[in-house]
């Protein structure tokens, strides 16, 4: 396992339980405790983690993992999510993309997609993502509109009121949310104030709201709401979410399509 490898993988243990102490962390990546120790060293001088006697905590109470260093988790699941997502989009339409794995799983599922080989465009993306932009701009059939704005260090994401000039200005037939929460009776959310706001003025542009996110992001809530659960139209996730929560949403009026 490469060094890079590693600290994604620890950083991802990290923000999933909290804390780890150095056996712990050894044993789940199958390498010396003395490893650990260094990698836990060069990771708080880059202020990722805050270093304990004997392990490490996670770099505060709101924190959100940098794209950067996010391991494709559940991969099969957001690839199965993007796909049904990018079959809710008609040739010729406009589509706002926020940033994020799936949504980013989203762009490369559309790329892929036969009937959008061609046109003119064939499809308009809209996005605040750079990555997003980025991955698509090689493909002269699409349209791309990148929103401007203050860019994200966490998620390549441009945020600010330079976004908020052209999305004013725009109409989207559909926009896809990439989201950290999304529960039935709080809405969708993220962890970043400013993210939340783009995201939520996407919505507001879109005739419909489609949120893409896999089952460990349902029935849970996040500081910044980005809009409430009436205001999605659909709802992709894998077939691990909950029946409870698939039934909550349902009765808000929600389709929900488990892949």
């Amino acid at each position: 396992m490469s060094r890079d490898t590693r600290w994604k993988a620890l950083l991802e243990l990290l923000v999933e339980r909290g804390r780890l102490d150095v056996e712990e962390a050894a044993a789940e990546l199958s390498v010396s405790p003395a490893t650990i120790r260094r990698d836990f060293d060069r990771l708080a001088e880059q202020q990722m983690l805050v270093r304990t006697r004997g392990g490490a905590l996670v770099h505060g109470v709101s924190y959100e993992l940098p794209l950067r260093y996010k391991i494709a988790r559940r991969p099969s699941e957001k690839q199965r999510i993007a796909k049904a997502v990018a079959e809710l989009v008609a040739p010729g339409e406009a589509v706002g993309l926020t940033g994020g794995t799936t949504t980013t799983e989203v762009a490369r599922a559309l790329a892929v997609r036969g009937d959008l080989s061609s046109g003119s465009p064939a499809l308009t993306v809209v996005t605040n993502a750079l990555n997003i932009a980025n991955e698509l701009a090689v493909r002269p059939q699409f349209k791309i509109v990148v929103t401007g704005g203050v860019a994200r260090a966490q998620s390549y994401e441009l945020v600010g009121p330079l976004a908020d000039g052209v999305l004013g200005r725009i109409t989207l037939d559909v926009a896809v949310l990439g989201v950290v929460a999304f529960d039935a009776v709080h809405g969708a959310a993220a962890h970043d104030e400013a993210e939340a706001a783009i995201n939520r003025l996407l919505c507001e542009r879109a005739g419909r709201v489609v949120v893409a996110a896999d089952s460990t992001k349902l029935g849970r809530r996040a500081f910044a709401g980005i809009c409430a659960a009436e205001a999605v139209d659909t709802l992709v996730t894998d077939t691990a979410a909950d029946a409870d929560a698939v039934r909550g949403f349902e009765e808000a009026g929600i389709r929900v399509l488990t892949v």
